[in-house]
């Protein structure tokens, strides 16, 4: 990219008009210079890779005792980072900042979705985290217990989640929308001995219980001792005198001191469970040290955060692994400032989230697609009535963003300035491996670019040769270990060999996405491969078919699959949500639609029949479920909904399926 800029889509407007604007997205001068991000850590990490991260963890990082080697990767797949050092996760995210002078800085502003808040500083912190540890031990937990935690986004989940890292027992935290079945099978993998609940939360104005799906977890044959319950809505709740035990009864009462004893490096720090192919889920695991460190590491240098003045805001629930890397250990081993918000981006209103960064002066924000996508259907003047002007880095985590959003989101949220950090990663991954240094890149709208400082990855055709011809679709690889990687899936090493290392060879860890350079050399993500469809030979991302429908001025959100095609191998189908002020002129608005997207991207591309839809099949974090409206477009019964913020969604999409428009 010249020094000077691209070409991009100043709007949907002006694309419906073919208008164009140059913007300037090198980093500003100013911006590049405070960056924590620079140019040198790339020739830094090339010249020698192990003595980077070597570098990296003892700069970040405190040590009750200093590693001997930085990397034993002989038993490939499995690696060990840091060996023989010593270290406590939760002494690095709270106690050091105390004893450094910086116990009154605020680590949590809490906001509820009511409007009730909370500031907990790093001294509060502290105390909260102790006294949880010395009632988690009163409780019978102790180093290597496993405790299953099942909370809303409330501070006592931060408090949880570190009281755990400080005893050395593994935290497994279960998304609060799952079901009590999906729990079950989470608490059973890992052996929990102990659940932290709540007796409900709030969503959407109202209260949703928690508890009950904890009693039905429970019922009958199980490992789990104890359930330690928060009181957040005061809503009646069925108790077991010789299981149940109160939050603020033992919690509260506590000692607020406790030792925070050093644990190996490769500790298991979590467990944390995400979809498999198989029905299973894999209980994806994290170890200490290495983990710690690039969480922390990505957090400076990608979301450039600054602890003495910025206000942080990651949105994902802390049930995610984003929730886990970049709201609990990554700003808080940094000493960071973050908001904590509980509840949707439409309670009480649809401006909820600009008020939230209005209040706090939130300087720095990363959030999904998914949600900027809503913000643009909902419209440009509701963000526009707050005051944004404390934005100066915006991110995007979850799924590739399409370029639309990307300039919607800077236009309106940065105020045409704030670089995005477009970042990709995984739970298996730990922490961010592919996005733009705000303080170095030249941004590109809809990619993430290029691996950071210390991440070696590769796009490999099908025979597993390189592939760098631009637009050529290929798998996304990653060449060498990493602190943060999976130290396996719990309790399944072979498993965890077959998924990840067996696709091309043990030197290639395959992320399971599909990928393409440009002709700059940056990536575009392309989803999961399962995700790529083959219709005629050709490789179609429905990624990229997603992004050319928003393009067009009528659309604000899309989502594409690929079903079964008995001469194509298989077709193209696509859900759309109109924009305000935009009509489904039925079969018109279908064949504009398909024309569209084979001027975007080729006639093979053209969608085998499109639906217009009023909303998506989403879960309560915001995620499409693309796998039910496979279900839909193939006929078939669709799966398992108890996952997803509206239920009904899908019968009413499977009834207007029927009439479906196709040609």
């Amino acid at each position: 990219m010249s020094p000077g800029g691209t070409t991009v889509p100043e709007s949907p407007e002006s694309q419906s008009t073919n208008h164009t604007e140059v913007l300037d997205l090198s980093p500003s001068p100013e911006f590049a210079a405070q960056a924590n991000g620079q140019a040198d850590l790339y020739d830094a990490a090339a010249a020698d890779f192990e003595g980077f991260w070597a570098d990296q963890a003892r700069q970040r990082l405190t040590w009750a005792k200093d590693f001997d080697q930085t990397l034993d990767w002989s038993g490939a797949p499995f690696a060990e980072w840091y060996v023989g050092g010593e270290l406590n996760a939760a002494y690095n995210c709270v106690d050091r900042h105390v004893e450094a002078g910086n116990g009154d800085r605020v680590a949590i502003h809490f906001e509820g979705e009511g409007g009730d808040s909370r500031t907990i500083t790093y001294a509060d912190l502290q105390r909260d985290v102790a006294k949880a540890a010395n009632a988690l031990e009163s409780l019978g937990v102790s180093k290597g217990d496993r405790v299953a935690i099942y909370l809303p986004m409330i501070p006592e989940a931060v408090a949880a989640m570190l009281a755990c890292a400080r005893i050395g027992a593994p935290h497994s935290v279960v998304f609060g929308g799952f079901s009590a079945d999906a729990l079950r099978t989470r608490i059973a993998d890992a052996e929990a001995k102990l659940v932290i609940t709540a007796d409900g939360q709030f969503r959407r104005g109202k209260t949703a219980p928690l508890k009950p799906a904890v009693d039905a977890a429970v019922e009958g044959e199980t490992t789990v001792e104890k359930v330690l319950v928060v009181q957040r809505t005061k809503d009646p709740v069925d108790w077991n005198d010789d299981r149940d035990v109160w939050w603020h009864d033992v919690v509260d009462s506590a000692s607020d001191q406790h030792e925070a004893v050093a644990h190996d490096s490769e500790h298991p720090l979590f467990i944390l469970y995400t979809s498999g192919t198989t029905g299973k889920p894999k209980g994806i695991f994290h170890t200490t040290a290495g983990y710690l460190t690039q969480a922390a590491y990505t957090n400076s240098v990608v979301h450039d955060v600054h602890p003495e003045t910025d206000v942080y805001w990651c949105t994902a629930d802390i049930g995610w692994v984003t929730g886990h890397s970049y709201i609990v250990y990554g700003p808080l081993a940094n000493g960071a400032t973050q908001v904590i918000y509980e509840g949707t981006p439409d309670t009480p209103h649809q401006g909820r989230w600009w008020e939230v960064i209005e209040k706090y002066k939130v300087s720095i924000l990363y959030t999904a697609p998914t949600a900027i996508r809503t913000f643009m259907k909902w419209g440009d003047d509701i963000p526009a009535k707050f005051d944004l002007s404390s934005l100066r880095v915006l991110g995007s985590v979850g799924e590739p963003i399409n370029p639309e959003a990307w300039l919607w989101y800077r236009k309106n949220i940065g105020g045409g300035h704030c670089p995005i950090v477009d970042t990709w990663w995984q739970t298996e991954t730990g922490g961010i491996m592919i996005s733009p240094l705000p303080g170095v890149t030249d941004l590109e709208p809809g990619s993430a670019q290029r691996p950071i400082p210390g991440i070696s990855a590769e796009i490999l055709d099908d025979e597993g040769n390189p592939l760098h011809d631009p637009e050529a679709v290929g798998y996304l690889v990653l060449t060498k270990p990493w602190p943060g990687m999976l130290r396996g899936i719990w309790g399944d090493e072979e498993r965890y060999k077959e998924t990840y290392w067996s696709r091309f060879g043990p030197k290639y860890y395959f992320a399971g996405d599909g990928a393409k350079f440009d002709e700059k050399g940056n990536i575009w993500l392309l989803g999961r491969v399962d995700d790529v469809m083959n219709v005629s030979g050709h490789r179609l991302s429905t990624a990229e078919i997603e992004s050319a429908l928003v393009s067009h001025p009528s659309v604000a959100e899309a989502a594409v699959v690929g079903a079964t095609d008995e001469t194509t191998g298989q077709a193209v189908v696509a859900f759309v949500i109109l924009r305000g002020g935009h009509e489904d002129h039925g079969d018109e608005t279908v064949q504009e639609l398909r024309n569209h997207v084979a001027k975007e991207i080729g006639p093979i591309a053209k969608p085998r029949s499109i639906m217009v839809v009023s909303e998506l099949p989403k879960t309560r974090s915001g995620k499409i479920m693309r796998r039910l409206l496979r279900d839909v477009a193939e006929n078939r019964e669709v799966g398992d909904v108890t996952t997803l913020a509206d239920s009904s969604v899908m019968g009413l999409i499977k009834e207007g399926m029927s009439s479906g428009k196709e040609d």
